[in-house]
C-alpha cells in the first residue's frame, strides 16, 4: 500500500496521500487516502497503482475542485 501511495505522489499532483492504519480508518482495514489536486475524475494511472496493489475502491465524492480518492486493502 505505501508502494502505491509514493507512486501516486509522483505521477499526479496532490495534496495529500495518506495510509491510514485499520484502527485509524472508519473502514476497519488498512486505507489509502489521496486527495488529487484539480483532477475531475479518477486518473487511470492511479486505477493501476490501486489494482497492482490489490485495493478497493470506496465511492467518495470529489471535493472543491479536487478528487478524493480511498481505497482500502
Amino acid at each position: 500500500m505505501r508502494r502505491a501511495a509514493l507512486a501516486i505522489q509522483e505521477e499526479v499532483p496532490t495534496e495529500s496521500v495518506d495510509v491510514l492504519a485499520p484502527n485509524a480508518s472508519q473502514y476497519d482495514a488498512w486505507t489509502l487516502d489521496a486527495v488529487l489536486r484539480e483532477i475531475d475524475g479518477i486518473p487511470s494511472e492511479v486505477l493501476r497503482e490501486l489494482a497492482l496493489a490489490g485495493l478497493t475502491l470506496r465511492p467518495t465524492p470529489s471535493q472543491a475542485g479536487n478528487q478524493h480518492v480511498v481505497a482500502t486493502a
